[in-house]
């Protein structure tokens, strides 16, 4: 494992869409305070390769060492991207373009963070969701995305997120959290980490969304005991668009998500705010919403 010694920040964001030009304008105010800060990007970049490329090669070109986890959107085929490679070839292109910028990827050794707060093994992680965050009363996955489309309420993954060459979502899903548990059980027993993946690792985050049933599309249960079980100090999510920190079995929890301009606009805090996870940061209410966040999204996206 690579390390570094430094006295920077380890920094996260997340959701930046930058297909939306007030999100891309974000971008430009996004600098380190020390060349020895590192930033954590956990997906949702964008839709296009080309946009995704630009992000993650700006911030890298910024930051010592920048680590990028991809989102669901990333994993699209979306007609507006000319680059029309689907599942895990399209992954496999993601971290070719990650390599040549010099951004570390899931698919990369897990640096070790020596600054301030560490040391941490900080591992960007790849997981996707297994459509087991089930609704109430539904027992199956057919009985769950049944009564999603009953409210209006179905992730645009159903039409843009191919699992190729996998049968299903969730089928890829279980392969990427088998082979990142074995990664992870051979880390070495006296390191904390800082696990930073685009889903909650917990159910927990999904609490308050404003249509539960999108939670079908936010994890799996196959993680629920990882904050315990790989000496976690700091789960780093995003996907909910519901930025905050809430604390469970006494691990921090961090939703770093910048999200929709419709969305950001809202909030009394200047959007594209990067959130310190080592040293920790303190903040008041830090167990729920960010003041003026409220319950959060979850509609057919």
């Amino acid at each position: 494992m690579e390390s570094t010694a430094g006295a920077g920040q380890l920094l996260a964001i997340s959701d930046l869409h930058i297909g939306y030009p007030d999100n891309r304008a974000l971008i430009d105010g996004m600098h380190p305070e020390s060349d020895d800060d590192w930033l954590i990007v956990a997906g949702d970049v964008a839709e296009t390769v080309a946009d995704i490329r630009w992000a993650l090669g700006t911030l890298a070109s910024r930051f010592g060492k920048v680590l990028w986890a991809p989102g669901n959107h990333e994993l699209w085929t979306h007609p507006s991207d000319p680059v029309t490679l689907r599942g895990v070839a399209r992954y496999e292109h993601l971290v070719e373009v990650c390599r040549e910028l010099g951004v570390v990827t899931p698919e990369d050794p897990y640096p070790v963070w020596r600054g301030a707060g560490g040391p941490a093994v900080v591992a960007p992680l790849f997981l996707l969701y297994d459509y087991s965050y089930l609704p109430a009363g539904s027992a199956t996955k057919a009985e769950g995305l049944a009564y999603a489309e009953s409210t209006g309420i179905v992730c645009n993954d159903e039409f843009l997120l191919h699992p190729d060459p996998y049968p299903t979502r969730e089928a890829w899903c279980r392969a990427r959290v088998a082979e990142t548990e074995r990664r992870l059980s051979e880390l070495p027993a006296d390191l904390p980490t800082v696990l930073a993946g685009h889903w909650p690792l917990d159910r927990h985050p999904t609490e308050v969304l404003w249509h539960p049933e999108f939670a079908m599309w936010c994890g799996t249960t196959l993680t629920a005991d990882w904050h315990r079980r790989f000496r976690v100090a700091t789960a780093v999510y995003g996907h909910l668009h519901i930025p905050r920190t809430t604390w469970h079995d006494g691990v921090r929890f961090m939703e770093v998500s910048v999200g929709y301009p419709r969305e950001w606009r809202k909030r009394p805090d200047p959007p594209g705010r990067l959130r310190r996870v080592l040293p920790m940061e303190v903040e008041a209410g830090d167990r729920g919403a960010a003041p003026g966040v409220g319950r959060g999204r979850g509609g057919a996206r």
